[in-house]
């Protein structure tokens, strides 16, 4: 579920190689697109054949992944979703949704109950929300006696196996008893749910990728990716109806999934927004552009080096300070093109779990959060200075709406600071996080790009 550029440069990259190395070719998948059908349309006509373009330094030569055997819209063919889901063929469900597909609170991490969609779902209609959907196809695989399966969360979320398994059981309370109670019941020995954490650099494709592929390949691909060499997936060995042998592929299995989510998403994930956040500002298109004003990329080891680092327990076997600097040398890929305007959308669900656990951590730790402060205050300029129509996010209107007339500092900080869906009371009313987030912005709204450079150089 969730058939993007990135689930096409990561899983279904894996189960090819885990097939090719296992040599059991009894596994394929069907993918589902989301939010638009233009990638089942793609992949339909090359009977789910694309290329994946690896860029950068030890890149492999072009190849064309096949473990991709069907390819259906989830929007216009949701009774055809739910069937799948149900059939005693499938094992496993993936999902590869984004923070905002998953229709949660970040701060009670339940399902939205209140969104319109997830109500509709409710009532019975042919389901659109990916959690509706596998509720649904659950509640037929229980009917059917269609047998055990795993619902397998491969988003940036922190306990993403945890949170799914709680929102699909949100979603089955909600029913009527008579169908949420044997449900339920039938769930608790016949599905589970493991975390993961993934991690490849898959930016969108665009014409000029297309047209490389095609040079290349001697073939025309509409379905093709572009992506860096490096990728990875940890994951628990949690699965109820078994799965390929992905660890032949290089994957890694793990009983401390948490350690390897923190250390992704604190160092990596936080870093990535933050560049994203600071090169808007000064005009910079790519990742690989705002790593390589100096200012910016000192900002941001700092910040992984002297805040999230010593906030977290890293995984065993991980050398933190090596990581850091593999993050940076990955980001400095210029051949990804990986844009700032795509990295920074979605803000209102990457900002909590990305920065301001770090944010938290620090202040818990009786230290200053002086550079996840400045990311959180460049992503609060951002929005400020974003009209609602521009705002790739979510939560546009709502965020819109809480800005004040007067575009101070002052103004601007406290009132993106009561915006609850973000930030709790409590971080709200630290007086040591306000004070930070007041200096930063202060400096952007009157010195700008370079004046944030020379605090950041004498920082």
């Amino acid at each position: 579920m969730g058939l993007g550029a990135f689930a096409r440069a990561h899983a279904a990259v894996f189960t090819e190689d885990a097939m090719l190395a296992a040599g059991d070719f009894g596994w394929g998948i069907v993918g589902v697109t989301q939010r638009s059908d233009t990638v089942a349309r793609q992949l339909a006509p090359q009977e789910g054949l694309f290329t994946v373009s690896e860029r950068g330094g030890a890149a492999a030569p072009l190849r064309v992944v096949s473990s991709i055997v069907e390819a259906i819209s989830g929007r216009d063919n949701p009774e055809g979703v739910v069937a799948r889901i149900a059939a005693p063929a499938t094992k496993i469900v993936t999902l590869t949704i984004t923070e905002k597909g998953y229709r949660f609170d970040p701060q009670t991490r339940t399902l939205d109950l209140h969104d319109p969609d997830v109500q509709a779902d409710l009532t019975g209609r042919p389901p659109v929300t990916a959690i509706g959907q596998i509720v649904r196809g659950l509640q037929q695989r229980a009917t059917a006696g269609a047998g055990p399966v795993t619902v397998l969360s491969c988003d940036n979320l922190p306990a993403n196996g945890i949170l799914t398994g709680t929102l699909v059981r949100n979603f089955a309370a909600a029913l009527p008893a008579t169908e949420s109670g044997p449900l339920v019941a039938w769930m608790r020995g016949n599905v589970t749910f493991p975390s993961t954490m993934v991690d490849r650099m898959v930016p969108a494709t665009k014409p000029g990728d297309l047209a490389a592929v095609e040079h290349e390949l001697g073939v025309q691909d509409e379905a093709a990716v572009v992506a860096e060499p490096f990728k990875q997936w940890v994951m628990e060995d949690n699965f109820a109806a078994g799965r390929p042998r992905w660890e032949d592929a290089g994957a890694v299995f793990s009983d401390d999934v948490a350690a390897w989510e923190s250390a992704k998403l604190r160092l990596l994930n936080a870093s990535h927004s933050m560049l994203a956040y600071l090169g808007l500002l000064a005009g910079k298109e790519t990742i690989s552009d705002a790593v390589a004003v100096q200012p910016f990329r000192t900002a941001c080891r700092r910040m992984m080096l002297e805040e999230a680092l010593p906030s977290i327990t890293l995984p065993a076997g991980l050398d933190g300070e090596q990581y850091c600097d593999q993050v940076l040398r990955r980001f400095a890929n210029p051949a990804l093109g990986h844009t700032t305007a795509k990295v920074g959308s979605d803000g209102s669900q990457k900002v909590g779990l990305r920065l301001l656990t770090t944010v938290r951590g620090t202040l818990d730790a009786g230290r200053a959060p002086r550079w996840a402060a400045l990311a959180v205050a460049a992503w609060m300029h951002y929005v400020a200075g974003t009209l609602e129509t521009d705002l790739n996010d979510p939560l546009a209107a709502e965020l819109n709406a809480a800005l004040p007339a007067a575009g101070d500092a002052h103004s601007m900080v406290p009132a993106l600071l009561g915006f609850r869906p973000i930030f709790d009371q409590d971080l709200a009313g630290n007086k040591a996080f306000r004070d930070l987030l007041l200096h930063w912005y202060r400096i952007i709204e009157t010195n700008g790009p370079d004046g944030l450079g020379n605090e950041i150089n004498n920082g």
